[in-house]
């Protein structure tokens, strides 16, 4: 069975605040759609190669980060055939931030 892509609502929620930037920013919205654009054609790719990026299991366990046009980052899991795109970072958001769940009080103990 092919691999397919799933965009997280947080992942789509990035992607639309993605747009709203760049419109603020250059005031063009096909620029920002067209950028948009671009973003998910190099997510859809990631059907022909899934385990693509750096694993990042420290932060969640599967958790696979990597880049587009220097300026994106992606987090993504891939679970069996389904490759799902949980954030979209655009300009140097730290990814650690996102994904770092503190112990509970009860692992502090030990």
């Amino acid at each position: 069975m092919p691999h397919r892509v799933i965009y997280q609502p947080k992942a789509e929620d990035d992607l639309q605040k993605i747009i709203t930037y760049i419109i603020e920013r250059s005031g063009s919205a096909e620029t920002a759609y067209q950028y948009v654009d671009r973003i998910k054609v190099f997510c859809d790719s990631f059907v022909t190669f899934p385990r693509r990026g750096t694993k990042r299991d420290d932060l969640r366990p599967g958790l696979r980060i990597t880049n587009f046009e220097r300026r994106v980052t992606i987090a993504f899991t891939v679970v069996n055939e389904i490759i799902f795109i949980a954030r979209i970072f655009y300009a140097g958001r730290d990814v650690d931030r996102y994904f770092y769940e503190p112990l509970n009080d009860s692992e502090h103990d030990g």
